[in-house]
């Protein structure tokens, strides 16, 4: 269950660091349009309220590493808690194709949550 665990969380957080490229730096570029279906005046309009989107989604990456690299069960179940929970509120406050890309967000970081919390925690080993 570990394994599954550290995959799963090794997704989300190569996720959001896809999710984070796309919004800061292609959001108002062709791949960004054609993606989120927008017109260029669309995406022009609404480039710095992405950006801003896409460094929490950064946030959401670097904290997720941080517990992959030191082994926190703690930070994992934290940072995967709040992409769940930012997933759900992206559902049910915006329009109804939002609960799609959402959920390609969400679902895995539930899966993910659920695997850690089911996960046996490993050995404690005393720093010295």
């Amino acid at each position: 269950m570990r394994m599954i665990a550290l995959l799963l969380t090794t997704f989300v957080a190569l996720s959001h660091v896809g999710i984070m490229i796309l919004e800061m730096f292609y959001w108002d570029h062709p791949v960004g349009r054609q993606i989120f279906n927008m017109t260029p005046e669309l995406s022009a309009s609404s480039a710095i309220l992405a950006a801003n989107q896409g460094l929490y989604n950064g946030f959401l990456a670097a904290g997720l590493v941080w517990g992959l690299v030191t082994g926190r069960r703690d930070l994992k179940v934290f940072f995967l808690a709040c992409v769940v929970a930012a997933g759900v509120y992206g559902g049910l406050t915006a329009k109804m194709s939002i609960l799609y890309t959402q959920g390609l967000q969400g679902l895995p970081a539930l899966l993910a949550l659920l695997a850690v919390l089911a996960a046996r925690p490993g050995r404690v080993r005393p720093h010295l």
